[in-house]
This record gives structure tokens, sequence and C-alpha cells, in this order.
């Protein structure tokens, strides 16, 4: 696998030969470390961040900054974040996955009907509802790849069918009531327990590892790089061996069986099914992964990213709610943080468009996943 190096390290490189002082280059090298990093949506996107957290902390001191209410607010992400993972994986590739929210529920209900029916409150039993939500999930992503990498539909209708089919058979399972008969195993230790210890909430816990966890996955293994690659250009990813529509079922499979794991820690968070509490889920990732700097047209994103995208509806959201005001206004700063998100995207993609466009290269994996970073 050829690798390229960067023009600007190169030019550093070339330029090192000549005898003169080293600190200019020392000092040039540091000024453009700092401009390449400011440069970087996810940090752009982390100082904003920053900057809501200071306003809120400046209005209300005593409240906004305390542990007790971050520790709510930090709660409160843990199940769009798992949701925020898989979502990732997708847009990388150029995709969209609007099914999320719904096939949680259906996960939730179809985990929460099978441990009712294995019965008991024990660990076993919780077991039971975590495989069979996963599997609920997975089989839903499977679907869902199968009919966007062989059949060719379109992902945004694929997943758009399968919002309306996971949640309508949701409903029909359950005859529209919620099921409240959850473990006390899992809302005692995972919904409402904290790390032993600690006074972090298990289930955040457990989000944040799964945060970890894939974005090594995304960012340092060859299933991160053909993703990208997939998304950057199917076409070259084809003729460099990547095996495509494998991929794609794989992505989609992957969103899915996350949105199943999702479904239990809603289980345990709520103690219900909560199946008219997910209309906005499906937008609120999405709309957290594109602000954190995943681009919509593929090739571009970062779990780090996702994490920060999360943290500004949320932190919103309970800022105004402790300042007094109306928390529809957080939908409204959502919504311009998400505009002005992509605006910066399409004019990085034509400014790279622009000053990419001469020389032929040589096609290779690493020169896929680096031409989105020119």
């Amino acid at each position: 696998m050829t690798t390229h190096a960067p023009a600007g390290l190169k030019s550093a490189s070339s330029s090192g030969t000549g005898a003169g002082p080293r600190t200019p280059s020392s000092s040039r090298g540091n000024g453009n470390v700092v401009k390449n990093l400011l440069g970087v949506q996810a940090f752009q996107i982390l100082l904003v961040l920053v900057v809501i957290f200071l306003i809120f902390t400046a209005l209300a001191p005593s409240a906004f900054p305390q542990w007790t209410n971050l520790r709510q607010v930090i709660q409160n992400m843990s199940i769009l974040g798992v949701l925020g993972i898989g979502m990732t994986f997708v847009i990388v590739t150029s995709g969209i996955d609007l099914s999320v929210g719904s096939v949680l529920v259906f996960s939730g209900v179809v985990s929460a009907k099978a441990m009712i029916l294995v019965g008991g409150d024990g660990w076993t039993t919780a077991l039971a509802g975590l495989v069979v939500a996963i599997a609920c999930g997975l089989g839903w992503g499977l679907l869902n790849g199968l009919l966007i990498a062989k059949a060719k539909v379109p992902p945004l209708i694929v997943t758009l069918g399968s919002l309306g089919a996971a949640l309508g058979l949701a409903q029909v399972f359950t005859g529209g009531v919620d099921l409240t008969t959850v473990p006390a195993v899992l809302s005692d230790n995972i919904g409402y327990g904290n790390l032993v210890g600690t006074t972090l909430p298990l289930i955040s816990v457990i989000a944040i590892a799964f945060l970890l966890f894939f974005g090594v996955v995304l960012h340092r293994t060859k299933f991160g790089l053909y993703t990208f690659a997939v998304g950057s250009n199917e076409e070259a990813a084809r003729r460099v061996g990547v095996k495509v529509d494998r991929q794609l079922i794989s992505v989609y499979a992957l969103s899915g069986a996350l949105a199943g794991f999702a479904g239990l820690l809603s289980l345990s968070q709520f103690g219900t099914t909560a199946i008219a509490g997910q209309s906005q889920t499906n937008l609120n990732v999405i709309a957290a992964v594109v602000i954190g700097g995943t681009s919509l047209f593929g090739g571009l994103g970062t779990i780090f990213g996702t994490a920060v995208g999360l943290c500004i509806p949320a932190i919103l959201q309970n800022g105004f709610v402790i300042i007094g005001v109306q928390p529809f206004w957080q939908q409204v700063a959502v919504g311009v943080v998400l505009v002005v998100a992509v605006y910066i995207d399409q004019r990085r993609r034509a400014s790279a468009a622009r000053g990419g466009g001469g020389g032929t290269r040589r096609v290779s994996l690493a020169g896929l996943f680096q031409r989105q970073k020119a």
C-alpha cells in the first residue's frame, strides 16, 4: 500500500537541507501546526462548544457548571452517542440511515417481550434481552445494507422505508401501548447506576468505551480505511480491490446492531419502550454527526467530531432550561449550527477541488484517504 507525504512535509524536508538558522523554521512549523489545527472542523466545533459552555457558566454559575447538572447532561447523551457511532460510519460512506430511531424502538420492544418471556430480574434475563436487541438491530441493518448494495436502491429510500416498517411493527407487537416490565438489574445498574467508586453514570461509561473502541476501528484499522475509501471514490475503491458491496452491507449492519444495543440502553434508562419518544432521534443523531465534521458527501469524518457534535445540542437544551429560555430555541440554535457546518464543508471541498485539479496521482487506498484531507 503506497502512502504519499503531504506537500507541506515534502517542502519542509527539501528546504531543510540548506544551511541557516533553525529557529525561524521551527517557528514556522509551530505556526503551521496551529493553523492546520484551527482548520480542522471538529476542532472548530470544539471551540464553539467551549464558548457555549462558558456563556452558560457565566449566566448561571451556581447551577450550570455543577457536577450534578453535568452528570445529567452526560447521561442524556449516552444513547445518542452509541447511535452516532454507526451513523458516522454510514455517512462516511456517503450514505444515510434514517431508521436508527425506529430500529431502537423495535429492538427495545422485542427485547422487552423476550425478557418477559424468560422471566426474572437477574443478569441471565438481561443477557437474553441484550442478545435479542442486538440481533433485531443487526437484522434491520443487514436488510438495509443488502437493498442498498445489491438492489442499488438509494440509502435515503431504503432507510426511510425501514423507519416506517420498524416503528409500525413495534406498534403492532404492543398494540401501541408501551411495555414497562424491565428487569431491575438493568435499571438499577446500567440505567441509573454509577461506575464503582465514582459518581459517573455507568451508561455513560459504556457509551464512552464504545466511542473509543470504534474510534480506533474507524481510524486505525483496514475496515475503517475501506469505509473511507468507499465514501471517497466508490469506483476507485473497487479498482484497488475493495469489496464495496460487502463493505456497505457491513457498515449498515454495524449501524443496525448499535441501534439495537441502544434499544436495550433506552430500556435501562427509561424503564419503558418509549415508542413515541424517539420521533426526533434520527434527525438529532444525523445533525450531531454532521455538526461534528463528518461530510454528507462522504470520505471525511471522525468519531471525536461526532462526540463533540453530540455535546452541543445537549448543552444548549440543558442551559436554556436553567436560564429560563424556552427549550424550543435549542432547535433553532442547532439548526443554525448545522447549516453553518454544511456550508463550511462545501467551501472546504470547493477549495480542495480548485487546488488539486492538475496532475495525476497513483491510485492507492492511502491516497483515497489522504485526498479528502487535501
